[in-house]
């Protein structure tokens, strides 16, 4: 394939069926845009054929910032940090590079949708994220952040990173059930990492009160994050939310929970019992480490049977169309012949091993995982989500909400961007 110039000064961002080169990589397509960089489909040229094939994620950072020494530094700092974090619940990034004068960080590239998008669909369709779902996705969350917490050094010294950016839009659900942290950018750690964003580039909504208060900040305030995220999940209600930064950070301070099971009657004591000691305003009466959170949740977990085969169904029943999608641009992208010969459709004869992500929020685009297994590029058979038993209590009859006097208000897309509001805070390409 011959090199094509870029146009303007601009990337040329490719496509599955038209790939651009880009230094080892070919580009298939952008995935999003953000503030800091944007995010390309790719895979690596001359790869070994199906199956060990797999797509990845270039972060690329946008020219114009590359002129600021800082902000190279910034974004190297970052991809520095991601290479260290190899866990099965963050995203693995695989390389940091320069090409053509363009700065990159090369991730897996996960096929499925963040959580945010995940709570906007539910709501669109009036369900919920399954009670087991959402316990099996938080405790995900937290062994990550357990995981980022104890990171040490080659000399064995932790390096004590706080994300202090988890939030819906940074968590990853793929096609085949995964649940990945993205974005540990403005994680902070005492060594030569530490980030220089600051601590108004994460979320007020998901913020913990200290945080707020900017106060100094530890593990805890990443469990407390996990809890909001759960309550969410929960309810797919807006836990803290206000009608100005103000009142919206006041309403953190003060950290006033309900419980979880005044909104949906399928939640039990036992899991508000977890909720709000993970929301505890005061860091000594929380959980004290991800891990404790982790376990706590795990044990729940084991009383609902859960297989994680169900996230699977959920994700790919509740994305129908964007799944088939996926599995049929997959198959385009990996595609080893040039693509004068290939046909418009893919080989619905050929399985493909899919793998994908995007990043779709905060700053820093930058989102991926590995995607669903193999199988033909067609539309996936309907997909029936399992009822699952719930421990402690028969599972209702009609809809899981409770109407209380205490109710915050629905989850609705009203210009929160500044605040990170479940909102896209750059323009998705369709």
């Amino acid at each position: 394939m011959t090199e094509r110039p870029s146009t303007d000064g601009k990337l040329l961002s490719g496509a599955p069926n038209d790939p651009v080169p880009f230094g080892k990589y070919f580009l298939l397509g952008l995935i999003a845009r953000g503030g800091m960089a944007e995010v390309y489909r790719a895979r690596v040229r001359d790869e070994a054929p199906r199956p060990q094939q797999r797509l990845l994620a270039i972060k690329v950072m946008r020219p114009q910032l590359a002129r600021e020494a800082r902000f190279v530094d910034m974004f190297h700092r970052e991809g520095q940090l991601a290479l260290l974090l190899r866990n099965r619940c963050i995203v693995e990034t695989t390389e940091i590079g320069k090409i053509d004068g363009r700065h990159y960080i090369a991730m897996e590239y996960i096929g499925g949708r963040d959580l945010t998008q995940v709570l906007r669909r539910c709501q669109e369709t009036n369900q919920r994220i399954p009670v087991p779902h959402a316990v099996y996705i938080a405790a995900r969350i937290a062994e990550g952040l357990h995981f980022a917490h104890n990171l040490t050094d080659g000399d064995g010294r932790v390096l004590n990173i706080v994300n202090r950016d988890v939030s819906p839009s940074n968590v990853r659900l793929s096609y085949d059930g995964d649940v990945k942290l993205l974005d540990f950018g403005i994680a902070q750690a005492l060594m030569k990492f530490t980030s220089e964003i600051g601590v108004l580039k994460g979320k007020f909504s998901y913020m913990s009160p200290e945080q707020i208060r900017g106060m100094p900040l530890d593990a805890r305030t990443d469990v407390f994050s996990t809890g909001i995220i759960l309550h969410e999940m929960l309810t797919t209600e807006k836990l803290f939310r206000g009608d100005t930064e103000f009142a919206l950070m006041e309403k953190v301070r003060k950290a006033e929970v309900p419980p979880p099971s005044n909104f949906n009657r399928r939640v039990t004591p036992e899991l508000d019992a977890i909720v709000f000691k993970a929301l505890a305003r005061d860091v000594a009466d929380r959980y004290q480490s991800a891990a404790a959170l982790a376990a706590d949740l795990d044990a729940l977990i084991a009383g609902y049977r859960f297989d994680p085969k169900e996230l699977r169904q959920f994700m790919r029943q509740l994305f129908r169309k964007e799944y088939s999608k996926e599995l049929e641009e997959t198959t385009v992208a990996l595609d080893p012949r040039p693509s004068g010969e290939r046909s418009d459709r893919p080989r619905s004869d050929t399985p493909t091993e899919v793998t994908a992500q995007t990043r779709q929020s905060g700053d820093n685009p930058g989102r991926q995982v590995t995607a669903p297994p193999t199988r033909p590029a067609s539309v996936p058979p309907p997909i029936e989500t399992p009822t699952v038993p719930q421990p402690g209590r028969p599972a209702p009859i009609g809809p899981s909400v409770t109407a209380t006097p205490i109710q915050p208000p629905p989850i609705e897309d009203d210009g929160d961007k500044p605040k990170g509001f479940w909102g896209s805070l750059f323009k998705r390409k369709r």
